[in-house]
């Protein structure tokens, strides 16, 4: 008769459910700042929305594969690629917001209007290098700027899925 042991942590399907879901309603507040409080993203911003986009996509796409063996492996390093390149946007930001006034670049023009006119490399360089608005503070909580919650939300999924789609087991029968 087969026993099985108690696994000590919830299955990874569940907790790359759980990453979706939680980028997923990230982005949902993200549009209701926008849609609901009029809080304009700037483009920094705009790119962090694409890479919890992203990384949602990459959690959905492992919940349903759901690998039983090594392949699970994939999906966390996926992860954890996706929430580092979002760590790092979103750490960029935070950093430009606490510059002192005098050290922050002057602002660029708009996202839509740098795709519009620019080729995607000068658009990219750009953004990294000339947007201003980007260091604005327009919403915080618990003192926390969007960015910095950003940057806390990337690194926690992406441990989260990291850590527990590297765990594998296999199924053990007596």
């Amino acid at each position: 008769m087969p026993t099985h042991a108690i696994e000590p942590f919830p299955s990874r399907q569940f907790i790359n459910v759980l990453g979706c879901v939680t980028a997923l309603g990230l982005l949902g507040y993200g549009y209701y700042l926008e849609y609901g409080l009029g809080l304009f993203p700037c483009p920094l911003c705009v790119i962090q929305r694409a890479i919890f986009f992203t990384l949602a996509l990459v959690f959905l796409i492992a919940a349903l594969h759901n690998p039983m063996g090594k392949a699970s492996r994939i999906y966390a390093l996926l992860i954890l690629l996706v929430a580092g390149g979002g760590a790092g946007v979103a750490g960029y930001q935070a950093w430009m917001q606490r510059l002192p006034p005098d050290q922050v670049p002057e602002c660029g023009p708009g996202l839509a209007y740098m795709l519009d006119t620019f080729t995607l490399s000068e658009t990219v360089r750009a953004i990294f290098t000339a947007s201003g608005e980007c260091s604005d503070v327009a919403w915080t909580f618990l003192d926390l700027s969007i960015a910095d919650w950003a940057l806390v939300m990337f690194v926690s999924l992406g441990l989260m899925g990291f850590i527990r789609n590297m765990i594998v087991r296999k199924n053990h029968s007596v």
